[in-house]
């Protein structure tokens, strides 16, 4: 996609379609608006298809949602401006013609499907645990595409067989800034230092624990909690004579990272989770393979079957049938008889009120005591 929109190749359907469909547009009544309609559809994938397609590849990961926004924003977009045209059409004397801007704003979607592209490649990478797209290898790629986007903006790049003369107007100007301070704020995040974390992302790069530079350093600062060890931390707990705290996680989860970038960290709430719990991070999409004698089939609460067969389908599973839910960040707090104690929370991105959350789960473990 990104490729079609730097001019390599154009990504269209065939244009006997698009000619059959506008010699129907001329009949004088509702099958002329729809066949008017088709043609404009048609004639427009060539633009819109990268953008959908991408849209696309979000709802196996974020579910249908970013695929109906964008969708209904593309409708709304596509069929506003010709019914704002049939109201006021003197507005059609000042439209802009097409030319150089417009390849421009395609160049400049074409590097952001490349971040986009880089993003979901993270995840997979993530999830399957491979290795190859670091914390810093991710902000690396992320710098090198805004700082190329910065240099095509200022006319010292050329991309594509189109040029046209560069105009340095306020709009060029002002995405000009915004690409090359954003690029500036990445570059931090390669060192070890205390900058590094960059906060105003948090979620969408791999955690600080996901490094190049291996975990010693994060080990510092950053909590761990249990890795899919359940039973473990139920054994702990009784020891200890804590609450243990499960979060419902997963690795392509940004709200998850933002969480433990954002709220963990907060000093009250870090003292909380190493010294009153036993924090326990079950991932719902681990990869890992059940061994044979726990593989099986459950009944789900909407009466259908799943075949649990690997560490992410028994935490999945774990959590639809005792707690309802099936969205991450879930947290909740039991005793070590799996008793729950408040209410689960979801993703908080205020450290006062999970901090609150957390007192009130204390407080239910010491009256039942």
């Amino acid at each position: 996609f990104a490729l079609s929109f730097f001019g390599l190749f154009e990504i269209g359907l065939p244009a006997g379609f698009a000619n059959k469909m506008d010699s129907k547009s001329g009949l004088g009544n509702v099958g002329g608006i729809f066949f008017m309609a088709s043609t404009l559809a048609i004639v427009s994938f060539s633009c819109t298809g990268p953008i959908l397609g991408t849209l696309l590849v979000g709802v196996a990961e974020q579910g249908a949602w970013p695929l109906t926004v964008g969708a209904a924003g593309f409708g709304l977009a596509l069929g506003l401006p010709f019914g704002l045209f049939a109201l006021f059409p003197h507005w059609l004397q000042s439209l802009p013609r097409s030319g150089g801007w417009m390849t421009d704003v395609k160049v400049v979607l074409g590097f952001l499907e490349l971040a986009l592209a880089i993003k979901f490649l993270s995840n997979a990478d993530l999830v399957e645990q491979w290795g190859i797209l670091k914390r810093e290898v991710f902000l690396a790629s992320w710098i090198l595409i805004g700082g190329l986007t910065t240099l095509y903006l200022l006319g010292k790049l050329k991309v594509g067989s189109e040029s046209s003369p560069i105009k340095f107007g306020w709009t060029r100007i002002s995405f000009i800034i915004l690409f090359a301070s954003f690029t500036f704020y990445l570059i931090p995040g390669l060192t070890k230092s205390k900058w590094a974390e960059l906060t105003l992302i948090s979620g969408f790069p791999p955690p600080l624990t996901y490094s190049v530079y291996g975990d010693k350093q994060a080990n510092k600062t950053v909590f761990k909690p249990l890795h899919n060890e359940y039973e473990k931390a139920l054994s702990l707990a009784k020891e200890q004579n804590k609450p243990v705290l499960i979060d419902f996680t997963g690795w392509a989860c940004v709200n998850c990272r933002r969480m433990e970038e954002k709220v963990w960290t907060d000093p009250r709430v870090d003292s909380l989770l190493r010294n009153a719990f036993v924090v326990v991070s079950l991932y719902v999409d681990e990869k890992v393979k059940l061994p044979l004698a726990e593989r099986q089939s459950v009944l789900l609460p909407d009466s259908t079957k799943k075949v649990l067969e690997t560490v992410g389908d028994k935490w999945a599973s774990f959590q639809i049938q005792n707690f309802g839910a099936t969205s991450q960040p879930q947290y909740v707090i039991l005793n070590a008889q799996e008793k729950l104690l408040n209410r689960p929370k979801f993703y908080t991105p205020d450290p006062n009120e999970f901090l609150d959350w957390l007192h009130c789960g204390l407080e239910a473990y010491q009256l039942k005591k």
